[in-house]
């Protein structure tokens, strides 16, 4: 019996030309494609995470949270500019015709020129010295250029001196421009004109201050808020207690009895005694018995200095325990006194035809009485602005 041996025979399958068409094929399409990807300039692009979106969001919104406040702000800026830019070459346009027709000049009060200036300059509302407010906002801040603005109380704000304008001795008077600008004048007697020179604008004849915004805020200087020969803006305060304004201490000067008989209708002085009069020298400088300290005024000061609040604005003598002079508060206060020495401070009232009001303050007792107005070592205080 024969043993058959059998081999493994790899079948190998025949090729399958369909196939091979169909991968032919593949590779011509591949090939192809990728040839017009290049051909005309497609990229391949790749879709951003939501985690990528919300952070380039997040940067948009702080980069937008720190520009936008910036240029809004410099865009009011260049807004107030431009207003005040234009008001005033608005104004002095019409200061230069003033000049020109010879109205510019010779007023003795704020009114009379703002009646003429409202010819030339449409203005709409005119507000009396007594009723700013009704013109112009009640607060401003003053001042930005400073590291601390300070707010004004523009209820105190009556004169020109409150202004800067120590010398002009007129009221202000508010105003509402035509193209929605607010103002308060005060004007300068001693404004000059000159018709026949184009050179005279006008400016230096009033202080303004003036708001671009209307009563709209931010009511700042330096922003909405400009002026216009401003000096200051504010009381002529050197002290101020229990509300009032006191100017500087000072030593009068006597004026004659002549001089005295011409000025005591405007001063509110009744007799006219000495042809050295300390007490009508000190309501000279003052600028009448109106802006001289009260009794109650002087009683306010010697409270202060002596720490105690048992002097009241009358006549009379008060003295006892804790009744004690405080030397660093008279300083404090500009009153300067050799220590232990009497010290008079003239009131606003005459008692006599020679004598008027003042209040000793001494080491331990302060007094108020009948002082001789020819007495040279009286000092005075003036009520502030």
């Amino acid at each position: 019996m024969k043993t058959i041996t059998t081999k493994a025979v790899q079948i190998v399958a025949p090729p399958r030309p369909w196939l091979l068409g169909f991968a032919r094929l593949d590779k011509f399409v591949n090939h192809n494609y990728n040839s017009s990807i290049m051909n005309y300039g497609f990229k391949k692009f790749f879709a951003f995470t939501l985690a990528e979106v919300l952070i380039t969001l997040g940067i948009i919104g702080v980069v937008a949270a720190i520009t936008i406040p910036t240029l809004v702000s410099n865009y009011k800026q260049r807004a107030w500019d431009t207003a005040a830019n234009v008001f005033e070459k608005k104004l002095e346009e019409s200061l230069k015709t003033m000049n020109t027709q010879q109205t510019l000049a010779g007023y003795s009060n704020t009114s009379d020129f703002v009646n003429e200036l409202s010819k030339h300059f449409k203005i709409t509302r005119v507000c009396k010295n007594d009723d700013l407010l009704t013109c112009f906002e009640d607060k401003v801040m003053w001042g930005a250029g400073d590291a601390d603005p300070e707010e004004v109380d523009m209820a105190n704000i009556k004169t020109a001196s409150h202004f800067g304008q120590e010398d002009w001795d007129t009221d202000i008077i508010g105003v509402q421009f035509a193209n929605g600008t607010t103002g308060l004048v005060a004007y300068n007697p001693e404004c000059k004109q000159n018709p026949y020179s184009n050179q005279v604008t006008g400016t230096s004849c009033l202080a303004l201050l003036y708001d671009t915004d209307g009563f709209k805020t931010p009511n700042t200087s330096g922003k909405d808020l400009r002026s216009i020969n401003v000096s200051k803006l504010g009381r002529t305060c050197a002290f101020e207690l229990g509300g009032t304004c006191f100017g500087a201490p000072f030593t009068p000067t006597p004026i004659t009895k002549a001089e005295c008989e011409q000025l005591k209708g405007d001063l509110g002085i009744t007799n006219c005694p000495f042809d050295s009069d300390y007490w009508a020298g000190a309501v000279k400088a003052c600028g009448g018995t109106s802006k001289m300290p009260t009794l109650t005024h002087l009683a306010d000061i010697a409270n202060y200095v002596y720490n105690t609040s048992l002097i009241r604005g009358e006549a009379g003598v008060v003295t006892g325990q804790g009744i004690v002079l405080d030397n660093d508060k008279m300083a404090e206060l500009g009153f300067t006194r050799p220590q232990d020495s009497s010290f008079n401070l003239w009131g606003n009232q005459e008692v006599t035809t020679t004598g008027a009001f003042s209040r000793s303050l001494r080491s331990n007792l302060t007094s108020c009485g009948n002082t001789n107005r020819s007495s040279s070592n009286v000092y005075a205080v003036c009520l502030g602005n």
